[in-house]
């Protein structure tokens, strides 16, 4: 980490809870089913001019159920339709919700954006705009609405006159497929924040045999749905599994936090729960009933009887389905009911999870095993060459994953946490257990972000994300974290394993583990080049210093300097040098541990540093300075001091 300024954390008092408070955190509210334009595979699209438009909640009404919804603990709501500018008060709706709540997210095609709305978008939350083409033939056949793709062109551009972030979605399916790559070149290019859309699609919410055909052929291939949207191929500990339980709903709702509500003021645990008797009249009852009384009541109400559980329930593929109680009763009026699109996506899904290694590698360092997971395959040519001696065939028993992804998440309107560190390339922060990594550029009003990570509380887990696919497909990639160094992860990592990075060089002459220690331009890689043949060469620039049962032991990095040549070996730590560059070629032995430790210190490799990261070096440290036997190495560049090192690991047999 470079240095500038650093945190010292504070332990957090915490208390430990055994389940969430069942509060209602998020709600979803479609605001209308109408829309303008007739996607050809839209679920629940209605006209305009609808007689349903009629029944819609008012703005007052509206009003009412966010209140009640407010004072029960809902921070955020997710605004969507139909098309939710439809409505001739979405202004006022959609600043009451914004200034109610913490955070909003919003679905739109985007045609009715006007500057005044695009000004509204400004306020703190995610837009989603969808697109169906990458161009206006393409898109308006999909929306079947002349004139649309224009009409959401000039939206985007009024989003960006106004300086309001926002997300472009693409959708998928048949009669776009084949422009999907431009699509997403199209969506790029309109903002640095783009998604995919639902890469499946689910059957009519009124169930209409006509419209359902009509979706049925706007479906992709099951190979196709993996493509998009790939499934998680981490490995876990096998779990037996427990015998079926048919209550569909029971685990589902015990978990959930969030809720529906239609546009006629129906709610529900879930946006595709279309059956009536599991939807609750607000009009007739409270928001507060419907939530702490109606919605557990629905945990034993459906059960899926012997077709689930001969069925769904029992199918070998299931850890691999997206299938739910709620898309059979879509599909075909039973909850129960299985969908044979979904199998095959299942059975795609489990192919592609067979085949994922292209996608994974492990690389063992100071014995922790760094698994390396893309959405892009990783070949041999992928990270540079000096990683295949740090390649390993699988997990170890010290295993943590990073995962790296091709898009940067949309941050503008999202809260990162508390910053505890700013200085260019990294402004960092400190979001519940996570530690939330932001790449940014030098200029202080530049706000661009190259890159975002977040990483768990102890570094075990990492995502990663990047809008550079192109350096990955080059390949030659000298960090496995895509960073300038890989320090950031595992720094950290070595902390809690009694382990520390020390600026030095490694070496092993006779089985024994030597440090030459000192900073840039002390002759490291000099010192590493005197020795080259008579040792083996773990690192010259950067080694890791770990205690084990047996002692301290020096691993080699990747991290070079010079000298190219790295090890992943090891070697019982036995002598350190200080370097110091002389006239003269002496070594002299140190014997004060508050000396040694001061001079380890000043060598030591930070990351983000906290107060328990210092008290942990401070102690590992001092360790190091008690139990190793440490010198002052003075040298000049002819070799003769070579004679001395070796005189002085023989003497320490």
């Amino acid at each position: 980490m470079p240095s500038g300024r650093g945190w010292i954390g504070i332990r957090d008092k915490t208390r430990i809870v055994d389940h969430l408070p069942r509060l209602p955190l998020e709600g979803s509210l479609d605001l209308t089913y109408c829309c303008n334009n007739n996607c050809r595979h839209c679920w629940l699209r209605q006209p305009p001019a609808s007689p349903e438009k009629g029944q819609e909640l008012t703005f007052r009404e509206i009003k009412g159920i966010i209140d009640e919804a407010r004072a029960l603990g809902c921070r955020k709501w997710c605004i969507s339709g139909g098309e939710p500018m439809l409505r001739p008060d979405f202004a006022e709706i959609f600043e009451y919700i914004t200034s109610h709540s913490a955070s909003y997210s919003l679905n739109t095609n985007g045609t009715l954006i006007t500057p005044e709305i695009a000004s509204l978008m400004k306020r703190r939350g995610a837009k989603m705009v969808a697109i169906y083409g990458a161009d206006a033939e393409v898109h308006d056949n999909v929306t079947r609405n002349p004139g649309s793709f224009d009409a959401t062109m000039n939206g985007i551009a009024s989003l960006k006159e106004a300086g309001a972030g926002f997300i472009v979605q693409v959708v998928p399916m048949h009669a776009n497929y084949h422009q999907y790559g431009e699509m997403q070149r199209l969506a790029k290019s309109l903002s640095p924040h783009t998604r995919v859309g639902a890469a499946w699609l689910y059957m009519s919410a009124s169930g209409d045999p006509l419209k359902n055909r009509e979706i049925a052929a706007q479906r992709l291939p099951p190979s196709e749905v993996i493509k998009i949207d790939r499934p998680s191929c981490e490995i876990r500990d096998p779990v037996e599994i427990s015998e079926a339980d048919d209550n569909l709903f029971d685990a589902c709702i015990a978990v959930r936090r969030d809720f529906h509500i239609d546009p006629t003021g129906h709610m529900s645990f879930c946006s595709f729960v279309k059956d009536p008797t599991l939807r609750y009249d607000l009009r007739a009852g409270s928001f507060e009933d419907c939530w702490e009384n109606f919605i557990p009541s629905l945990a034993g109400a459906v059960q899926g009887g012997s077709e689930y559980l001969e069925n769904c329930g029992s199918c070998e593929l299931r850890s691999d389905c997206r299938w739910c109680p709620v898309y059979g009763y879509l599909e075909h009026g039973r909850f129960s009911a299985p969908v044979k699109y979904l199998c095959r996506v299942a059975e795609e899904c489990r192919k592609y999870k067979e085949n994922w290694e292209m996608n994974r590698r492990y690389y063992e360092i100071g014995g922790i095993t760094i698994e390396v997971e893309s959405d892009l395959p990783i070949t041999d040519e992928t990270f540079d060459r000096k990683f295949r001696i740090f390649e390993t065939d699988g997990p170890g028993e010290d295993t943590v994953r990073i995962s790296h992804h091709f898009g940067l998440p949309d941050m503008k309107g999202q809260d990162p946490g508390t910053e505890v560190y700013r200085k260019a390339p990294w402004a960092i922060y400190r979001k519940g257990k996570s530690w939330v990594y932001h790449g940014i550029l030098p200029g202080e009003d530049d706000s661009r972000l190259f890159k975002v990570a977040v990483f768990s509380d102890d570094y075990s887990r990492g995502h990663i994300y990047t809008d550079r696919e192109e350096i990955f497909t080059k390949g030659n990639i000298h960090s496995l974290t895509l960073f300038p160094t890989d320090q950031i992860l595992i720094a950290p990592l070595l902390a809690s394993r009694q382990a520390c990075f020390i600026h030095s060089s490694g070496v092993v002459m006779d089985g024994k583990g030597i440090l030459f220690v000192g900073h840039s331009e002390a002759g490291k890689s000099t010192t590493t080049m005197m020795l080259k043949d008579r040792v083996e060469v773990l690192c010259d620039d950067r080694n890791i210093v770990r205690r084990w049962p047996e002692g301290f032991r020096v691993h080699g990095t990747w991290s070079h300097g010079d000298v190219t040549d790295v090890s992943s070996a090891s070697a019982p730590l036995s002598a350190i040098f200080f370097l110091r560059q002389s006239a003269e070629n002496r070594i002299t032995p140190l014997s004060d541990d508050r000396e040694i430790a001061g001079r380890l210190l000043s060598c030591l490799i930070r990351p983000m540093v906290t107060a328990d990261w210092w008290h942990q070096m401070i102690t590992l440290l001092w360790e190091v300075a008690s139990e190793v036997p440490c010198y002052e190495m003075e040298f000049d560049k002819s070799g003769r001091v070579v004679p001395l090192i070796e005189d002085v690991v023989k003497g320490d047999s």
